[in-house]
């Protein structure tokens, strides 16, 4: 039986965790559970898997890492939000246990640091994004297979078409509707803007270490095509299947074995899209940003995540339009300059320290 310890538990992806943990009850065992808060879904939670270990982070974080140090998991699935997640996935790494990854900032961060002492500590980091699962399986479950491109599918989130004159007006509430994923809060608005998108490439270039000339996004509207892999042959091998998380997720937990999962098969007795778009950089621009940041590597993409961790909040709470995200990001980013990484607390200062430049940016154009 393997053992899990599942962090944010009362997320999007932690939920859907637990569905996979309930279906196969007989294969795994969740002998951690943390979430960011104490709530009723958490109550609930610890009295039905019964974990030897809970926490909620915002009540006491270091316990809720250290909970990550001294559990017997076989597994830390780190579903957490945000760049708290960085520390969970280091605190795993460093204890040697393998990660099962869907937290983004952890490798859009931490880079290197992330990286170099997995491989230090010989643990493997495996991907759960629905994106870096689909390539992780076209290269056979091996991070370190040989390939000539990586190709990240995009849906073009909920404004795909959309004109900068409509963008200007648009709300949270049709932001968030997404027209092919039921995602969190932040992924959603972050789709819509393709930021995550940005933060895949970041992430595929780490987790492959992949150079970014070898790394291309497309928008693939139905999300039926998860992402792809071009070999030097001119072969390209693809994933395909409906959009859910329950299928990466799964494999995260049983490869190389694979198990059912309930998702809706493809119907290939019917007729479905397989379309392929360009990236218009014009429709964009958060996207080339994150680009940027990505080549040049260092402490920037920590400045870019934590201004737009920042600016996505304010535009769900009303405070700025959609189309001053970008604004916000764009000015947090130009105020920084790079660093090497050298630590977790260099990068937790640069975090808060982008946050509240982030914030600055936000009440100035409020006010």
């Amino acid at each position: 039986m393997k053992k899990i310890a599942l962090i944010g538990s009362t997320g999007s992806i932690g939920r859907q965790v637990l569905d996979v943990v309930r279906s196969h009850s007989s294969q795994y065992k969740i002998v951690a559970l943390i979430a960011n808060r104490l709530s009723a879904e958490l109550e609930c939670q610890i009295a039905e898997f019964a974990p030897q270990f809970w926490a909620a982070a915002c009540e006491d974080k270091a316990k809720a890492v250290e909970i990550v140090a001294q559990c017997d998991a076989d597994v830390v699935f780190n579903a957490a939000g945000g760049f708290s997640g960085l520390e969970y996935s280091l605190c795993a790494i460093n204890c040697g246990k393998t990660l099962a990854l869907a937290n983004k900032e952890t490798l859009v961060c931490g880079g290197k640091l992330v990286t170099d002492l997995a491989n230090k500590r010989g643990v493997e980091i495996i991907p759960v994004d629905s994106e870096h699962s689909a390539i992780w399986q076209c290269l056979g479950y091996d991070r370190g297979a040989q390939f000539e491109r990586l190709i990240i599918t995009a849906s073009g989130g909920a404004f795909r078409g959309y004109t900068s004159q409509m963008l200007e007006k648009v709300t949270p509430q049709q932001a968030l509707n997404h027209p092919t994923w039921q995602m969190g809060k932040k992924i959603t608005i972050d789709s819509a803007t393709l930021m995550n998108k940005g933060y895949e490439v970041i992430e595929a270039h780490e987790l492959y270490n992949a150079p970014y000339s070898k790394i291309q996004t497309v928008i693939q509207p139905d999300s039926v095509v998860h992402s792809l892999v071009e070999f030097c042959d001119g072969a390209v091998m693809a994933q395909l299947g409906t959009p859910s998380m329950l299928v990466p997720i799964q494999l995260a937990l049983s490869y190389p074995e694979r198990h059912s999962t309930g998702v809706k098969k493809l119907d290939f007795a019917r007729a479905f899209s397989l379309e392929f778009l360009p990236v218009n950089a014009v429709d964009y621009p958060l996207f080339n940003l994150a680009l940027e940041c990505g080549n040049s590597g260092g402490t920037m993409p920590c400045v870019l995540n934590a201004a737009d961790e920042v600016a996505v909040e304010a535009f769900l709470d009303n405070k700025i339009k959609f189309t001053q995200i970008y604004s916000v990001v764009a000015e947090s980013v130009s105020s920084f300059a790079r660093e090497e990484i050298t630590s977790y607390t260099q990068l937790e200062q640069i975090d808060s320290a982008a946050r509240d430049k982030a914030r600055y940016v936000v009440n100035k154009l409020i006010n």
